[in-house]
């Protein structure tokens, strides 16, 4: 099979029949055997049985319906476990990626030999209060990360199927999907300028929390890739670096305090100082705090169900 397009959908009944009419229309013109995974996320509205409907008329689309909502992560992460395609495309519900840009992704990833080409949505229609916080999450994902990509959340994206047969995707971490590649060794990501329509129906189901949750996601890829199988190299340079700062200071008090003696001067005890305990506090407390929060990650990941996810129903 030349191509799978993974959809993860939540409440999008309205726009299916447009959008998988449009994916049919590009594969029949370009004469590619394909298949189309729509994944409802738990919808509350006519989308499952709108996906009945459309797999009666088209073979190739096939279903899964979460009996809960469980994010657009764990969408994608089942369906690329589905897909059989050689090249696999995803894109959102809501008819804002245009499937027209499917024939170009699907050459580049074959002639190019890229594992991942990242769509970038140059000019958008989103509010400002969705675009500001959107570049300012795609600089600090591109210092972090060191792939230079002007736009990582980007729904319309195109992998070699070796790459989401690889990874694993959960939490929030669907935007930080090439992060998560480049980490697991694949390293051939380009990008390219995609079509960005306005929503032709519904409203956005992502609300602010999604800045906080991406932050703290990108916070996590970072460090557990980075240092999850050498954590000594970070823990190591941060306890060392704690114990120097702990000298430094137990030097200073009590060279303070043999000064004061020498010169007859009053003084006070090591022991008596507010500054020793605080010092002492802060930084126990506050790489406990980090190493919890560390451990805790990696327990995650290793969790064995981490990734089970309650499903329905399915159309395949």
């Amino acid at each position: 099979m030349d191509i799978s397009v993974v959809v993860p959908l939540f409440n999008e009944d309205e726009s299916l029949p447009e959008l998988t009419a449009w994916i049919d229309k590009v594969m029949i013109d370009n004469n590619f055997s394909y298949e189309i995974i729509l994944v409802d996320d738990g919808s509350t509205d006519r989308s499952w049985e709108v996906i009945e409907e459309l797999r009666f008329q088209n073979p190739a689309i096939k279903g899964i319906k979460f009996r809960r909502n469980y994010g657009k992560s764990a969408a994608l992460n089942v369906g690329f476990e589905a897909t059989q395609g050689d090249v696999v495309i995803t894109m959102d519900a809501d008819l804002q990626d245009s499937p027209d840009e499917i024939p170009e992704l699907y050459r580049r990833i074959k002639e190019e030999k890229l594992d991942i080409i990242s769509g970038w949505k140059k000019k958008r229609y989103d509010p400002i209060t969705k675009t500001i916080p959107t570049k300012l999450f795609n600089a600090a994902t591109r210092k972090m990360s060191g792939i230079e990509l002007n736009d990582f959340n980007c729904g319309l994206k195109a992998y070699r199927s070796d790459v989401i047969k690889t990874i694993e995707v959960y939490g929030e971490m669907h935007r930080y999907i090439p992060v998560i590649a480049k980490w697991a060794g694949f390293s051939k990501i380009a990008e390219q300028v995609v079509e960005h329509r306005a929503r032709k129906y519904g409203t956005t189901k992502f609300g602010f929390s999604r800045f906080i949750n991406g932050f703290l996601d990108l916070l996590s890829i970072f460090f557990v890739g980075k240092f999850g199988k050498r954590p000594m190299h970070f823990f190591g340079s941060l306890g060392v670096l704690s114990f120097f700062i702990g000298i430094i200071m137990a030097l200073y008090i009590l060279f303070e305090k043999k000064y004061l003696i020498w010169q007859g001067l009053a003084y006070r005890d090591v022991t008596d100082q507010p500054l020793f305990y605080l010092s002492l506090v802060a930084i126990v407390v506050g790489s406990q705090m980090f190493l919890a929060g560390f451990i805790a990650e990696l327990l995650s990941r290793n969790a064995p169900e981490r990734n089970q996810y309650l499903i329905e129903k399915e159309l395949r």
